[in-house]
């Protein structure tokens, strides 16, 4: 009776162990590590010189884990801190990363983020903080305030897959997205014209456009200021989209546009263009000597032909030129 009494004590100090240990062992699990990249990238806008927009955090939500937040200049994987965002007294503003997106056209892109060790899931939102300090400096000289309403942009979902390097841009389409609403001070930049992509979706389109064609439609050629745009082209998905059924930026035919940019002179003899960070897909791609598109409203825009173009992920640009 004794020696069964103390087997069945040693036989539950036993299993008391294993579990303590079990226990630790859940303790020890690590979460599912994946990297992320951000970046931000641009198409071009009319009447500005610059268009500065200072970031301040990039944050992950709604992973079940708790927020994923990185501060400019205070983490590793976070882009370093600069001196261009500055209050009103001229005072540098700390932890801000000022970016003029109009130096960011087609296939060129800033880094925000590179390679910051997160937990892998499903985020339900991207969140990039936005400081005070962002202007938008005009063609005379003149610099206006820049607010982006609740001073942040919140994007879409992002799944990212444990184990895996995920890198996304965030392209910036300025002819959609940058208004100044009459009676108010200064720029807005909208949420509309935003688009958050997977770097390994998406292709570029690049191009240019005969000078006899931009002559022959009364367009403006060969400008003095190499900064004004002489013609725009507009992307539309999937193929043959009717010239009459193509809308502008804020207008209501039946095809919107996907993205939009410019056609600048070159200085020499060259016209071209170029539209970055494109998800991959087939579209139309149109050209029209009209250049001024309020997004806000309906413009009466004329387009002077179309073409189909697919677009792949690549780093390489597939190129469209209209000639004729």
């Amino acid at each position: 009776m004794k020696q069964t009494i103390l087997t069945s004590a040693v036989l539950a100090s036993l299993t008391l162990l294993a579990a303590c240990d079990s226990d630790s062992d859940d303790d020890d699990i690590q979460p599912q590590m994946t990297r992320f990249s951000l970046a931000v990238s641009d198409a071009p806008v009319n009447g500005a010189k610059v268009v500065m927009l200072c970031f301040s955090e990039i944050e992950l939500t709604g992973n079940g884990v708790g927020n994923q937040s990185f501060t400019v200049g205070d983490d590793d994987a976070a882009a370093e801190a600069n001196d261009e965002c500055r209050d009103a007294q001229g005072t540098i503003i700390p932890n801000t990363r000022g970016v003029d997106l109009l130096l960011l056209d087609g296939a060129k892109s800033e880094a925000l983020l590179t390679d910051a060790d997160i937990e892998a899931g499903n985020y339900g939102q991207l969140r990039l903080e936005i400081a005070s300090g962002s202007y938008v400096e005009l063609e005379d000289g003149m610099r206006e305030p820049l607010q982006v309403p609740s001073n942040e942009l919140k994007l879409g979902s992002l799944t990212l897959v444990e184990g895996g390097n995920a890198n996304y841009t965030l392209e910036f389409d300025l002819r959609k997205a940058l208004i100044n609403p009459p009676g108010q001070n200064g720029y807005f930049l909208k949420p509309t014209g935003l688009r958050l992509v997977n770097n390994t979706e998406v292709g570029h389109l690049t191009g240019q456009v005969a000078e006899g064609l931009l002559i022959n439609n009364n367009c403006t050629v060969a400008p003095a200021d190499a900064s004004v745009p002489v013609a725009a082209v507009y992307l539309y998905q999937g193929a043959d989209r009717p010239l009459d059924e193509l809308a502008d930026n804020g207008g209501d035919n039946t095809y919107q546009p996907y993205a939009s940019t410019n056609v600048y002179f070159d200085g020499v003899s060259e016209y071209h263009y170029s539209i970055g960070f494109i998800q991959a897909d087939n579209y139309t791609v149109a050209l029209s000597c009209d250049v001024d598109d309020n997004p806000e409203a309906a413009d009466d825009i004329a387009f002077l032909q179309a073409k189909n173009v697919v677009v792949s992920p690549t780093a390489t640009p597939v190129e469209i030129d209209f000639i004729d």
